[in-house]
């Protein structure tokens, strides 16, 4: 059978544009690699605890028509991801607000945070040069040391001061005690998980797992008219240009006999010593009361080609190569590059829906 679209990638794009394709008329064939649906957002399921495999997916959003757009197929819980940050111990609200500031400095009100963090941003003088001095240059030392090197280092691998300053743009301080850690209008969890926002998205739709698009890509590319691609674009494209970067992850999940662990859904470890970087509670996200838990640590890690890509390394460098991508990408009038890996881009869950809305409108 040939078909209108061939997607490669189950994830949120592949799939929200396979469902909308399907509505006006286009016959789809999604494929993935891996050996479920449903990409990074994808979620496990024991003793009655969703657990999330890929790491923590919190959805939020400031645009009704996506938030209206995800509820046609899930209702969603009044979850609030409001993380802790544990520093040796040293437990700190997140994100930056005058919990956190009244913990850290013994003070009250808003103007004597305000007058530490001013104090302490003096220590910067000049544009700031480095990753470290543009932290300090917005928060000041005292929170830059606790609960920003150690984390940042472990999330990139490398020390502050190696890394440019334009990766942290800004730092959200907030004067208030409101430890919401989104602004947007809306939030919450799928209340009965994930998975059914992608089998409902791919109902009635030609799926098939384990398959590996560039493994047999002249099967596959004969298999539609147009082709979806969400995998890396520089391996669709052979590499030819050079490899882009990305950060790798590594999940470590464990069973404790225990009702509650944490008391939170994500805990971020902030000192340099401990080797993650967070601790996933996952009954949290669904207010959960079974007898067990389970708990997911997140290890950053050095990615190699052939690791499971999760970050995009933002440098000048790999924008610069992806650039060059980009422009070939232009060329393959018969193929959309979409999503995190397609597009080389950091997507939170509501954008990613909004791009993928937004090529189905050119079809």
């Amino acid at each position: 059978m040939k078909y209108d679209y061939l997607i490669v990638g189950s994830g949120l794009f592949g799939s929200v544009f396979a469902h909308e394709a399907a509505k006006k008329g286009k016959k789809c064939l999604v494929i993935d690699r891996r050996d479920h649906l449903g990409g990074n957002i994808y979620c496990e399921e024991k003793e009655g605890i969703r657990i999330h495999t890929y790491g923590a997916h919190i959805f939020h959003t400031s645009n009704r028509q996506i938030w209206d757009y995800v509820n046609q197929f899930v209702e969603f819980n009044h979850y609030v991801n409001s993380p802790v940050a544990n520093y040796k111990g040293e437990i700190y609200n997140l994100p930056f607000n005058m919990n956190t500031f009244s913990r850290m400095w013994g003070i009250s009100t808003p103007q004597e945070a305000a007058a530490i963090i001013a104090a302490q941003r003096k220590a910067i003088t000049g544009t700031p040069e480095n990753l470290e001095e543009q932290a300090i240059s917005l928060v000041g030392t005292d929170i830059y040391q606790k609960l920003i090197k150690g984390y940042t280092e472990k999330q990139w691998g490398r020390d502050c001061k190696e890394l440019p300053a334009f990766i942290i743009r800004r730092l959200p301080v907030r004067y208030t005690y409101d430890n919401n850690y989104f602004n947007d209008r809306y939030q919450g969890i799928p209340i009965g998980g994930y998975n059914q926002i992608i089998e409902k998205l791919l109902d009635g739709i030609d799926t098939e797992i384990g398959a590996d698009f560039i493994a047999d890509r002249e099967k596959w590319e004969r298999a539609a008219d147009k082709i979806v691609y969400t995998g890396p674009i520089d391996e669709y494209f052979g590499y030819e240009l050079g490899r882009l970067e990305y950060r790798g992850l590594r999940f470590e999940t464990e069973r404790l006999e225990e009702e509650n662990h944490q008391g939170v859904a994500v805990m971020n470890y902030t000192d340099r010593e401990t080797p993650y970087t967070r601790v996933i509670e996952h009954k949290h996200f669904e207010f959960g009361h079974q007898p067990v838990t389970y708990i997911t640590r997140e290890y950053p890690c050095e990615w190699k080609p052939g690791d499971e890509a999760y970050y995009p390394v933002n440098d000048a460098k790999n924008q610069a190569l992806y650039a060059k991508y980009k422009a070939l990408a232009e060329k393959e009038t018969h193929v959309i590059f979409g999503g995190r890996l397609g597009e080389y881009k950091y997507y939170d869950m509501d954008k990613v829906i909004e791009r993928a809305l937004t090529c189905i409108d050119g079809i």
